[in-house]
Protein backbone atom coordinates (compact mmCIF):
# COMPACT_ATOMS: atom_id res chain seq x y z
CA UNK A 1 0.00 0.00 0.00
CA UNK A 2 0.83 3.49 -0.40
CA UNK A 3 1.95 6.01 2.64
CA UNK A 4 3.89 9.04 2.95
CA UNK A 5 6.42 8.25 5.25
CA UNK A 6 8.75 10.49 7.05
CA UNK A 7 12.35 9.58 6.70
CA UNK A 8 14.14 12.56 7.90
CA UNK A 9 13.05 14.93 10.94
CA UNK A 10 13.95 18.28 9.28
CA UNK A 11 10.27 19.09 8.37
CA UNK A 12 7.94 17.91 5.65
CA UNK A 13 10.69 18.08 3.14
CA UNK A 14 11.64 14.79 4.88
CA UNK A 15 8.57 13.17 3.87
CA UNK A 16 7.59 10.88 0.50
CA UNK A 17 5.11 8.78 -0.48
CA UNK A 18 6.96 5.13 -1.08
CA UNK A 19 4.88 1.78 -1.07
CA UNK A 20 5.29 0.03 2.71
CA UNK A 21 3.53 -3.29 3.93
CA UNK A 22 0.23 -3.55 4.69
CA UNK A 23 -0.57 -3.02 8.80
CA UNK A 24 -0.77 -5.86 10.97
CA UNK A 25 -4.30 -6.11 12.54
CA UNK A 26 -4.09 -8.76 14.61
CA UNK A 27 -6.31 -7.50 17.65
CA UNK A 28 -7.26 -4.35 15.78
CA UNK A 29 -9.75 -2.71 13.72
CA UNK A 30 -8.58 -2.10 9.94
CA UNK A 31 -9.84 1.10 8.35
CA UNK A 32 -9.80 1.65 4.41
CA UNK A 33 -8.89 5.45 4.99
CA UNK A 34 -10.79 7.61 2.89
CA UNK A 35 -10.04 10.70 4.57
CA UNK A 36 -7.23 12.19 7.22
CA UNK A 37 -6.91 15.56 8.96
CA UNK A 38 -3.79 18.05 8.48
CA UNK A 39 -2.87 18.77 12.51
CA UNK A 40 -0.29 20.54 13.82
CA UNK A 41 0.99 17.87 16.01
CA UNK A 42 1.80 15.79 12.04
CA UNK A 43 3.97 18.98 11.62
CA UNK A 44 5.71 19.02 14.96
CA UNK A 45 6.54 15.04 14.63
CA UNK A 46 8.37 16.07 10.85
CA UNK A 47 10.50 18.43 12.84
CA UNK A 48 11.29 16.30 15.80
CA UNK A 49 9.40 18.90 18.45
CA UNK A 50 6.44 16.77 19.78
CA UNK A 51 6.70 15.04 22.69
CA UNK A 52 5.85 11.72 20.78
CA UNK A 53 8.94 10.92 18.86
CA UNK A 54 8.88 8.06 16.82
CA UNK A 55 11.74 5.84 15.48
CA UNK A 56 12.33 7.06 12.03
CA UNK A 57 11.18 6.11 9.19
CA UNK A 58 7.31 6.32 10.66
CA UNK A 59 4.36 7.39 9.19
CA UNK A 60 2.75 10.31 10.31
CA UNK A 61 -1.32 11.40 10.37
CA UNK A 62 -2.95 11.68 13.76
CA UNK A 63 -6.77 11.11 12.87
CA UNK A 64 -8.29 9.41 9.55
CA UNK A 65 -12.59 8.71 9.00
CA UNK A 66 -13.02 5.43 6.32
CA UNK A 67 -14.64 2.46 6.07
CA UNK A 68 -13.74 -0.84 8.80
CA UNK A 69 -12.42 -3.16 6.36
CA UNK A 70 -11.89 -6.01 9.13
CA UNK A 71 -12.82 -5.66 13.02
CA UNK A 72 -11.80 -8.65 16.07
CA UNK A 73 -14.49 -10.34 18.00
CA UNK A 74 -16.23 -7.71 20.54
CA UNK A 75 -15.72 -4.59 18.92
CA UNK A 76 -18.20 -2.05 18.42
CA UNK A 77 -17.93 -1.71 14.59
CA UNK A 78 -18.53 -4.07 11.80
CA UNK A 79 -17.17 -4.64 8.30
CA UNK A 80 -18.46 -1.95 6.26
CA UNK A 81 -18.91 0.54 8.84
CA UNK A 82 -18.32 4.31 8.10
CA UNK A 83 -15.98 5.16 11.32
CA UNK A 84 -13.24 8.03 12.19
CA UNK A 85 -10.44 7.11 14.55
CA UNK A 86 -7.80 8.60 16.86
CA UNK A 87 -5.00 7.30 15.16
CA UNK A 88 -2.02 9.14 16.82
CA UNK A 89 0.54 7.96 13.50
CA UNK A 90 -0.28 6.02 10.04
CA UNK A 91 -3.10 8.14 9.10
CA UNK A 92 -1.33 9.16 5.99
CA UNK A 93 -1.65 6.13 4.43
CA UNK A 94 -4.22 3.62 2.43
CA UNK A 95 -5.19 1.77 5.35
CA UNK A 96 -4.29 1.78 8.79
CA UNK A 97 -4.70 -0.79 11.89
CA UNK A 98 -5.91 0.71 15.06
CA UNK A 99 -7.35 -0.06 18.21
CA UNK A 100 -11.09 -0.90 18.54
CA UNK A 101 -11.52 1.91 21.35
CA UNK A 102 -9.99 4.57 19.46
CA UNK A 103 -12.60 3.93 16.73
CA UNK A 104 -15.72 6.38 16.83
CA UNK A 105 -18.81 6.10 14.56
CA UNK A 106 -19.07 8.43 12.13
CA UNK A 107 -22.10 10.68 12.30
CA UNK A 108 -24.71 9.92 8.59
CA UNK A 109 -24.69 13.47 8.50
CA UNK A 110 -21.01 13.75 7.92
CA UNK A 111 -18.82 13.22 4.68
CA UNK A 112 -15.47 11.75 5.52
CA UNK A 113 -13.84 14.48 4.95
CA UNK A 114 -15.64 16.45 7.55
CA UNK A 115 -15.04 13.15 9.78
CA UNK A 116 -11.54 13.50 9.32
CA UNK A 117 -11.78 17.36 10.55
CA UNK A 118 -14.00 16.63 13.04
CA UNK A 119 -11.70 14.27 14.92
CA UNK A 120 -8.41 15.59 17.05
CA UNK A 121 -10.00 19.58 16.44
CA UNK A 122 -13.77 19.33 17.85
CA UNK A 123 -12.71 16.56 20.52
CA UNK A 124 -10.40 18.70 21.44
CA UNK A 125 -12.47 22.00 21.94
CA UNK A 126 -15.33 19.64 23.28
CA UNK A 127 -12.80 18.23 25.94
CA UNK A 128 -11.67 22.09 26.52
CA UNK A 129 -14.80 23.87 26.68
CA UNK A 130 -17.31 21.18 28.14
CA UNK A 131 -14.73 19.49 30.46
CA UNK A 132 -12.13 21.87 31.36
CA UNK A 133 -13.81 25.22 31.09
CA UNK A 134 -17.62 23.95 32.38
CA UNK A 135 -19.16 26.41 29.68
CA UNK A 136 -22.74 27.56 30.09
CA UNK A 137 -25.21 28.68 28.38
CA UNK A 138 -24.72 32.39 28.18
CA UNK A 139 -21.67 32.73 29.02
CA UNK A 140 -18.93 34.76 26.62
CA UNK A 141 -15.95 33.18 25.02
CA UNK A 142 -13.04 34.97 23.31
CA UNK A 143 -11.35 32.52 21.01
CA UNK A 144 -7.64 33.65 19.66
CA UNK A 145 -6.11 32.37 16.62
CA UNK A 146 -9.92 31.46 15.09
CA UNK A 147 -8.88 31.19 11.63
CA UNK A 148 -7.33 28.04 12.55
CA UNK A 149 -8.35 24.71 13.11
CA UNK A 150 -8.86 24.96 16.85
CA UNK A 151 -10.24 28.53 16.53
CA UNK A 152 -13.05 27.01 14.09
CA UNK A 153 -14.20 24.31 16.56
CA UNK A 154 -14.12 25.85 19.25
CA UNK A 155 -15.84 28.64 17.78
CA UNK A 156 -18.53 26.02 16.68
CA UNK A 157 -19.20 24.42 19.78
CA UNK A 158 -19.29 27.48 21.86
CA UNK A 159 -21.97 28.83 20.10
CA UNK A 160 -24.11 25.18 19.88
CA UNK A 161 -23.46 25.12 23.49
CA UNK A 162 -25.14 28.71 23.84
CA UNK A 163 -22.21 31.06 24.56
CA UNK A 164 -21.30 34.70 22.98
CA UNK A 165 -18.33 34.21 21.06
CA UNK A 166 -15.72 36.92 19.93
CA UNK A 167 -13.31 35.80 17.61
CA UNK A 168 -9.81 37.13 17.71
CA UNK A 169 -7.76 36.66 14.15
CA UNK A 170 -4.50 38.03 12.76
CA UNK A 171 -5.43 37.24 9.41
CA UNK A 172 -7.33 39.81 7.11
CA UNK A 173 -10.66 38.90 5.37
CA UNK A 174 -11.70 36.18 7.88
CA UNK A 175 -14.55 38.38 8.90
CA UNK A 176 -17.24 36.87 7.17
CA UNK A 177 -15.68 33.33 7.68
CA UNK A 178 -15.96 33.52 11.22
CA UNK A 179 -19.03 34.93 11.53
CA UNK A 180 -20.69 31.88 9.76
CA UNK A 181 -18.85 29.72 11.46
CA UNK A 182 -20.50 31.06 14.50
CA UNK A 183 -18.99 34.28 16.12
CA UNK A 184 -20.58 37.25 17.41
CA UNK A 185 -17.92 39.44 17.02
CA UNK A 186 -14.90 39.39 14.92
CA UNK A 187 -11.62 41.32 16.30
CA UNK A 188 -8.29 42.37 14.68
CA UNK A 189 -5.10 41.15 16.37
CA UNK A 190 -3.27 44.58 16.69
CA UNK A 191 -2.31 47.32 18.71
CA UNK A 192 -6.08 48.03 21.20
CA UNK A 193 -7.56 44.38 20.52
CA UNK A 194 -8.35 44.20 24.06
CA UNK A 195 -9.75 47.29 24.31
CA UNK A 196 -12.09 46.13 20.90
CA UNK A 197 -13.17 42.54 23.22
CA UNK A 198 -14.07 44.41 26.46
CA UNK A 199 -16.03 46.51 24.10
CA UNK A 200 -17.77 43.68 22.46
CA UNK A 201 -18.22 42.64 26.04
CA UNK A 202 -19.87 45.29 27.26
CA UNK A 203 -16.96 46.46 29.44
CA UNK A 204 -17.87 43.78 31.41
CA UNK A 205 -14.68 41.09 30.87
CA UNK A 206 -15.37 38.25 29.63
CA UNK A 207 -15.72 34.24 30.83
CA UNK A 208 -13.79 31.92 28.84
CA UNK A 209 -10.31 32.75 26.61
CA UNK A 210 -9.66 29.72 24.41
CA UNK A 211 -5.89 29.81 23.47
CA UNK A 212 -3.79 27.68 20.80
CA UNK A 213 -1.59 30.28 20.28
CA UNK A 214 0.64 31.52 22.91
CA UNK A 215 3.18 33.15 23.22
CA UNK A 216 3.23 37.62 23.95
CA UNK A 217 -0.44 37.49 23.39
CA UNK A 218 -0.99 35.64 26.45
CA UNK A 219 -0.60 37.85 29.37
CA UNK A 220 -2.92 40.28 26.88
CA UNK A 221 -5.47 37.56 27.03
CA UNK A 222 -5.57 37.42 30.75
CA UNK A 223 -6.53 40.84 31.13
CA UNK A 224 -9.77 40.45 29.39
CA UNK A 225 -11.58 37.85 31.89
CA UNK A 226 -13.94 38.76 34.47
CA UNK A 227 -13.62 37.71 38.15
CA UNK A 228 -13.89 33.68 38.09
CA UNK A 229 -12.71 33.96 34.47
CA UNK A 230 -11.11 30.39 33.09
CA UNK A 231 -8.26 30.60 30.76
CA UNK A 232 -7.63 27.45 28.48
CA UNK A 233 -4.16 26.74 27.44
CA UNK A 234 -4.38 24.39 24.28
CA UNK A 235 -1.03 24.86 22.56
CA UNK A 236 1.85 27.29 21.57
CA UNK A 237 1.50 27.79 17.59
CA UNK A 238 2.96 30.95 18.47
CA UNK A 239 6.14 28.99 19.21
CA UNK A 240 6.81 30.22 22.80
CA UNK A 241 5.62 29.38 25.73
CA UNK A 242 4.10 31.79 28.19
CA UNK A 243 4.50 32.23 31.73
CA UNK A 244 2.50 33.76 34.42
CA UNK A 245 2.91 35.18 37.78
CA UNK A 246 0.34 33.53 39.81
CA UNK A 247 -0.41 36.35 42.28
CA UNK A 248 -2.53 38.09 38.87
CA UNK A 249 -4.75 34.65 39.04
CA UNK A 250 -5.24 35.21 43.01
CA UNK A 251 -6.32 38.97 43.08
CA UNK A 252 -8.69 38.24 40.70
CA UNK A 253 -10.23 34.97 41.56
CA UNK A 254 -9.27 33.36 37.92
CA UNK A 255 -8.11 29.98 36.52
CA UNK A 256 -5.34 29.38 33.90
CA UNK A 257 -6.40 25.59 33.05
CA UNK A 258 -4.14 22.88 30.57
CA UNK A 259 -5.91 21.19 27.94
CA UNK A 260 -4.21 17.75 26.22
CA UNK A 261 -6.81 16.09 24.91
CA UNK A 262 -4.51 13.45 23.87
CA UNK A 263 -2.90 12.85 27.70
CA UNK A 264 -6.63 12.85 28.90
CA UNK A 265 -8.47 10.18 26.67
CA UNK A 266 -5.45 8.15 26.36
CA UNK A 267 -5.76 6.01 29.69
CA UNK A 268 -9.66 7.07 29.95
CA UNK A 269 -11.32 5.33 26.64
CA UNK A 270 -14.60 6.10 28.19
CA UNK A 271 -13.66 9.23 27.68
CA UNK A 272 -13.28 9.66 24.34
CA UNK A 273 -16.42 7.91 23.51
CA UNK A 274 -18.84 10.30 26.04
CA UNK A 275 -16.70 13.47 24.39
CA UNK A 276 -17.68 11.97 20.97
CA UNK A 277 -20.88 11.32 22.10
CA UNK A 278 -21.58 15.40 22.99
CA UNK A 279 -19.88 15.96 19.74
CA UNK A 280 -23.07 14.07 17.98
CA UNK A 281 -25.11 16.10 19.54
CA UNK A 282 -23.82 19.00 18.04
CA UNK A 283 -23.99 17.48 15.21
CA UNK A 284 -27.19 16.45 15.41
CA UNK A 285 -28.16 20.77 15.96
CA UNK A 286 -26.70 21.13 12.79
CA UNK A 287 -22.87 21.88 13.34
CA UNK A 288 -20.89 20.50 10.35
CA UNK A 289 -16.78 20.50 10.98
CA UNK A 290 -15.00 23.49 8.66
CA UNK A 291 -12.99 21.93 5.87
CA UNK A 292 -11.10 24.10 4.48
CA UNK A 293 -8.52 22.81 1.93
CA UNK A 294 -8.55 19.90 0.68
CA UNK A 295 -5.26 17.81 -0.84
CA UNK A 296 -3.96 14.01 -2.30
CA UNK A 297 -2.21 11.48 -0.51
CA UNK A 298 1.21 12.91 -2.42
CA UNK A 299 0.52 16.43 -1.25
CA UNK A 300 0.59 15.94 1.91
CA UNK A 301 3.92 17.88 2.54
CA UNK A 302 2.42 20.57 0.49
CA UNK A 303 -0.48 20.35 3.05
CA UNK A 304 1.90 20.82 6.29
CA UNK A 305 3.58 23.54 4.95
CA UNK A 306 0.77 25.51 4.34
CA UNK A 307 -0.15 24.81 7.84
CA UNK A 308 3.67 25.52 9.21
CA UNK A 309 3.09 29.25 6.86
CA UNK A 310 -0.48 29.95 8.39
CA UNK A 311 -2.12 29.39 4.91
CA UNK A 312 -4.80 27.04 5.99
CA UNK A 313 -8.46 28.21 7.08
CA UNK A 314 -10.35 26.16 9.03
CA UNK A 315 -8.99 22.65 8.45
CA UNK A 316 -6.84 21.09 5.56
CA UNK A 317 -7.84 17.53 4.83
CA UNK A 318 -6.22 14.83 2.55
CA UNK A 319 -8.76 12.98 0.94
CA UNK A 320 -7.97 9.75 -0.92
CA UNK A 321 -11.67 8.71 -2.05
Amino acid sequence: MKAVVVSETNGPEGMELREVPEPDHSGKVLIDVAATGVSFPDLLMTRGEYQLRPKLPFVSGAEVAGTVLAAPSGAACAVGDRVMAVTTLGGFAERVAIDPSRVLPLPPELSFAEGAAMVMNYLTAEFALSTRAVLRAGETVVVLGAGGGIGAAAIQIARSGGARVIAVVRRAGMEQHLHTLGADHVVALGEGWTHRVAECAGGVGVDVVVDPVGGPVFDEALRVLSPGGRFLVIGFAAGSIPTVKVNRLLLRNISVAGVAFGAWVGGRPDELHRLNDSLREHVRRGLRPSVGESYELAEVPAALSALAEGRVRGKAVVVQK
